[in-house]
């Protein structure tokens, strides 16, 4: 008889403590071991998880009301500016933004010690952070100036919100030139002296979910270290890449608008990054239960490194000058070990996502789970091109080791 489960069923099982949960990792040797009809029938849910650098993403604050008041027009924290054209106290800061006084490129390459990510997780920490703002004045808000000191506890209202995170597959960047390169895939060594990955394999969200059956519009996620939703999907959403005959797409395809209460997350969970010659950044944590609805679903979850093919792109020419050529594909197994292959060379591979720290997060997730705090929430709508289109009796046999 065919597995066929609803939300309202598996937050039922939540709620009594009784509900089955695994990881995304623990899924593969579950299915094993028994196969996916019966594993489709026992779990309830699989945790997904990823940390990583997420240049698309930022904090919405509301400060609040001074006496006399004030319409901010320019707004500096710890001396990153931060985009004040939305109301009088609300401002927008940017994970890449860059305090008016770093000398950037100019000696290069520069070193971007400080930036909009990193008073992130300054805020989070609840570490003091400097506040100067100045208006033209008004009747109704004339005050002109104002200088003084907050943490994320004075703020009005802090909204993480991240308008492109958790790439579903990303590009492998390699540098086919004679000279040092310097980019957000990190520092590339010249004639393939290294190659630089990112997401997290087998735990990505959107990686054990790939046609978005269940990850829409109103998932509730573990964000920061707090609860957070998807919005939307996110900038840059392409989900009609090729895909391999699993379903899983050759290059970066979907993408995920996120937002959650700054005030409930942790800096173990959002990170200020600095990449030598190209700037400022944020790391964020991010972790996504799927419900195991059918064995459909459950099959996506199996997903495995090996099976995850992610596309080599030569960062000194081809990613620059938007050329869209593909040297080749390597497996995210291949990438994990530490060296690939690629043009009779072995190049060491350097991650810029954290496996180790994704895997805390499913596991946190989990805990969350079963202890009854964390209920699942249905989509109100699908994310786009959710269209699920492979055979599913080769992936069976092959999970089930036929």
């Amino acid at each position: 008889m065919a597995v066929q489960k609803t939300f309202e069923e598996i937050n039922e099982k939540i709620k009594k403590g009784t509900a089955v949960v695994v990881t995304a990792e623990g899924i593969i040797d579950l299915v094993r071991e028994k196969g996916a009809s019966e594993a489709a029938r026992q779990v309830d849910v699989v945790t997904t998880a990823t940390f990583g650098t997420m240049c698309s993403s930022g904090v919405f604050l509301n400060f609040g009301h001074s006496r006399p008041r004030i319409k901010m027009k320019r707004v500096y924290l710890n001396g990153v500016p931060a985009y004040t054209g939305i109301a009088a106290v609300d401002a927008y800061l940017g994970a890449t933004e860059l305090p008016e006084s770093d000398p950037e490129n100019r000696l290069h390459p520069g070193r971007f010690l400080y930036g909009g990510g990193h008073v992130i997780e300054d805020l989070v920490a609840r570490r003091p952070v400097k506040l100067e703002a100045s208006a033209y004045g008004t009747d109704c808000y004339p005050r002109r100036h104002i200088e003084t000191w907050i943490t994320l506890d004075d703020i009005n209202e802090a909204i993480l919100f991240n308008p492109r995170n958790a790439y579903q597959n990303y590009n492998v960047a390699v540098n086919l030139s004679s000279r040092t390169i310097y980019t957000y895939m990190g520092v590339l060594k010249p004639n393939l002296g290294n190659a630089g990955y990112a997401t997290c394999g087998q735990l990505s969200p959107l990686l054990n979910d790939p046609y978005y059956r269940t990850i829409g519009i109103g998932t509730r996620i573990f964000l920061g270290g707090g609860i957070g939703y998807v919005a939307w999907h996110g900038t840059q959403h392409n989900p009609g890449v090729p895909r391999s005959a699993n379903g899983l797409p050759l290059t970066g395809a979907g993408t995920l608008a996120v937002i959650g209460d700054l005030k409930q997350m942790k800096p173990e969970w959002l990170r200020g990054t600095s990449f030598a010659g190209y700037g400022a950044s944020l790391a964020v944590g991010i972790g996504i239960p799927i419900p195991i609805l059918d064995e459909e679903i459950l099959l996506y979850t199996t997903v495995r490194d090996e099976d995850i093919l992610m596309p080599v792109v030569d960062y000194s020419r081809a990613y620059p000058e938007n050329t869209g050529e593909i040297l080749c594909h390597v497996s995210y197994a291949e990438l994990r070990s530490g060296k690939v292959e690629f043009d009779g060379k072995e190049v060491p591979t350097t991650p810029l996502s954290s496996y180790y720290k994704a895997r805390q997060i499913a596991e946190i997730l989990k805990d969350w789970i079963k202890s009854g705090k964390f209920l699942l929430t249905q989509p109100v709508e699908r994310l786009p091109g959710a269209e699920s289109g492979i055979v599913l009796k080769g992936l069976t046999e092959q999970r089930n080791g036929g």
